[in-house]
């Protein structure tokens, strides 16, 4: 029994990424959702809980230890690129160990899905493409984004553009893919993702 294919899916906020994972989900695929296991990691990891304690104070968690204060950090770290890059040097490597261990027990497992799939928003910038099979990057036109994440989070299309501006060029991540899904909301979506679906299940048939 081998290894499973590994694929790296993102795409930038607003662009449909999450429901081209969900969608692989119910294909036959297994998906570890980057961001919501670094969430997770970062209150339940002791070793990452001192570090982001000794970065942003110990005001950095709720006063009860039952979580992150998110509105603390994000004041801090978006504001302070020190501040920023020394929390991503702390969680990138605890996610990378997570994903590799959650991996390696799919590996083994009797009954296995077609392939994994790490989602993650940061995957190129963070370096963890380099432990993938394949990518596959998801996009869509900037003005079905910021509709999207204005739509989703509450917020103005002038604070929606500046979440985009602080990602990563479109361009350049799509230089990274192997496979790309355009969620423009004009094209059908389900076949491009069964069509990536059946490529990725003969990509897995050749490890």
């Amino acid at each position: 029994m081998g290894r499973l294919l590994r694929v790296g899916l993102t795409g930038g906020i607003g662009s449909g990424k999450s429901t081209v994972a969900r969608l692989l989900g119910m294909m036959g695929a297994e998906v570890y959702a980057a961001d919501d296991r670094a969430k997770a990691l970062m209150v339940s990891d002791g070793s990452l809980r001192e570090g982001i304690s000794g970065i942003f104070g110990p005001e950095a968690y709720l006063p009860d230890g039952s979580g992150l204060d998110r509105v603390c950090i994000a004041a801090q770290a978006f504001g302070d690129r020190e501040k920023l890059a020394a929390l991503n040097a702390l969680v990138h490597p605890a996610v990378e160990r997570d994903f590799t261990a959650w991996a390696s027990a799919r590996d083994g497992a009797a009954d296995r899905p077609a392939y994994l799939v790490e989602e993650a928003a940061v995957l190129v910038e963070s370096g963890g493409w380099r432990r993938m099979d394949c990518i596959v990057v998801v996009t869509a036109p900037l003005e079905v984004r910021l509709e999207r994440v204005m739509r989703r989070d509450g917020v103005s299309r002038e604070a929606a553009m500046g979440r985009i501006r602080a990602q990563m060029d479109e361009r350049a991540r799509l230089g990274y893919a192997d496979h790309v899904v355009v969620a423009d909301d004009r094209r059908l979506l389900i076949p491009q993702v069964t069509e990536l679906h059946e490529a990725l299940c003969r990509a897995g048939e050749r490890i």
